[in-house]
């Protein structure tokens, strides 16, 4: 097979894999409710079931890429989707809530090797244009999966069950696998680089024990000596990690990669994005499906507007990178993600799914400007010998966002829907019959979010019945508003941060240009040296735009 035939068969392997991995990501999400009645799940084990696999991703992102460098890219990318085809049918096979949270997590590492070696394979087939063309078809593929995946995860949810969004992997897997293996040229670092244990070790305990004590915290009491233990721990070991990464000849994370300030901006604008409005999906999913009633293959088409959005602003964004600054179109989308998230905060007890539109449309316009300049202003800020280290470290911010989003705000939800639930309750005589004589099994219900389980019970007359759902509804649209309004604040911090610190001045590609003007005041050739153009073609698609 020629170089030429080969280097589109790679194309076609890695964009199959990454369809696969982001449409389980989000095809997931609509699944939930349908989980938790099947596996009789507390609202913790739903928590885990998002938090398992962005944990893992999180924690195995930048390490997978020194282990594709070191032992070969077409041979461990083909591994991780073995381990992501395996434990995805092990997770269709889960007959607990903790067996199909070990999945996840399991799933998480298949897909943090998938992530890790996918752009540099593509990046040692293409060259020139082709790769350009290559990594547009690339970004295609990634904001279809993102755009399409709540509708085709309701449908499989509603047609044949929750089970099969994780089976229909195994087919696909096995057909990626063989493409790779067969069709894919095999690429190495030749200056391989060491595995930092110890940065590995350090991130990874420190992150799993502050998502453990966010999730544990309502429960075990966030004085006590479980919940003051881990978050210790955290903070230790969070020390420990940034020690070891100072002092490693090759660090896990470099950290003089955010001496400039536009990347310390980035790493903030991609926290930001995924704490507030992504991490959000897990409770508008649980809105939306447990407190309205829509099925899940509903609730998919009701999500449509906010990914479409995204996916229709994305191209859009990304063709002014070259004549607007980056820090602008980063603020601003997040501006617009957090205005959308406001707007959501205003659901009541009676309101329907279109009180949730004007923030939909808003904040899936956000979504769809900060992503394609976020992408290309992460690696920007950098030389292109280290895009990757700096195209990892923004994906890792990515994927902390979203465990300690969910984490926390389920803390809060958990604390809140309680105590808006029982006070609704308390204003009426059923209620108050109700909360006097099952007490400890309503907080029980409340927390695990079996409020529905408990309504449908026999034992419960009619009219306390109704007394219950109508409570469970007012304190589930009060708290959700809460989430949302954090969310939005949390946007809108990212937003200043965005403004402030990501400046244009800190882009390589835009000290390139000023080195050319500075030789061209003085008189001196302004042809570049080699070395810069190709600094400048690989970053071209970070924009320059006007120098602050």
């Amino acid at each position: 097979m020629s170089a030429l035939e080969r280097k589109w068969w790679t194309l076609i392997a890695v964009c199959t894999a990454i369809f696969m991995l982001l449409l389980d990501i989000t095809v997931v999400n609509v699944a939930l409710p349908d989980i938790q009645r099947s596996l009789h799940s507390s609202f913790s084990d739903l928590q885990w079931v998002v938090d398992a696999y962005a944990l893992t991703l999180a924690a195995f992102l930048l390490t997978s890429g020194v282990v594709g460098d070191m032992f070969g890219r077409r041979e461990v990318f083909a591994i991780g989707l073995g381990v992501f085809s395996v434990s995805s049918l092990v997770c269709g096979l889960s007959t607990n809530p903790l067996m199909l949270n070990v999945a996840r997590a399991v799933q998480g590492v298949g897909g943090a090797i998938m992530f890790a070696t996918s752009l540099a394979l593509i990046a040692g087939a293409f060259h020139g244009r082709d790769r350009g063309t290559a990594f547009g078809v690339y970004g295609a593929v990634t904001g279809a999966a993102v755009a399409v995946g709540p509708l085709i995860g309701g449908a499989i949810t509603s047609g044949i069950g929750w089970r099969w969004i994780f089976f229909v992997n195994v087919p696909i897997g096995v057909f990626a696998i063989a493409l790779t293996l067969t069709q894919v040229a095999e690429s190495k670092d030749p200056n391989r680089r060491r595995i930092d244990w110890a940065g590995f070790v350090s991130f990874s305990a420190s992150l799993f024990m502050l998502v453990f004590a966010l999730v544990r915290g309502n429960t075990s009491g966030w004085g006590s000596a479980q919940i003051v233990g881990l978050l210790v721990g955290a903070a230790f070991f969070m020390v420990v990690f940034l020690v070891a990464e100072m002092r490693q000849a090759e660090p896990m994370l470099d950290l003089s990669l955010f001496r400039r300030p536009a990347m310390i901006g980035a790493s903030i604008c991609a926290f930001a994005l995924s704490a507030s409005l992504f991490a959000l999906l897990l409770y508008l999913t649980l809105y939306i499906q447990d407190d309205l009633g829509y099925s899940p293959l509903g609730a998919g088409v009701r999500f449509l507007p906010i990914t479409l959005l995204s996916f229709i602003v994305a191209p859009f964004a990304g063709k002014l990178t070259g004549r607007v600054q980056a820090r602008y179109l980063l603020g601003s989308g997040l501006l617009l993600v957090g205005v959308g998230q406001l707007l959501m905060a205003t659901t009541h007890p009676d309101s329907s799914w279109t009180q949730l539109l004007p923030g939909f449309i808003v904040g899936g316009a956000g979504i769809g400007m900060v992503n394609p300049v976020l992408a290309s202003s992460a690696v920007a800020v950098v030389t292109p010998q280290r895009s990757g280290m700096a195209s990892g470290a923004n994906s890792t911010f990515r994927q902390v966002g979203i465990v300690t989003g969910i984490a926390g705000l389920g803390a809060v939800f958990q604390s809140q829907i309680v105590h808006r639930t029982i006070a609704t309750l308390s204003a009426t005589s059923a209620g108050r019959l109700l909360t006097s004589h099952g007490g400890s099994r309503l907080d029980l219900a409340l927390t695990a979010g079996q409020v529905h389980t408990l309504a449908q019970s026999s034992q419960l007359p009619p009219v306390a019945r109704a007394t219950l759902l109508y409570a469970y509804r007012v304190g589930f649209s009060a708290t959700l508003n809460e989430l949302m309004v954090i969310g939005g604040v949390l946007a809108l911090v990212g937003a200043v941060f965005s403004y402030g610190l990501v400046r244009q001045r800190d882009f390589v590609a835009s000290g390139i240009a000023a080195t050319h003007e500075a030789r061209q005041l003085r008189g001196v050739n302004p042809q570049p040296a080699a070395g810069e153009v190709t600094t400048q073609v690989a970053l071209s698609s970070g924009g320059s735009g006007n120098r602050d």
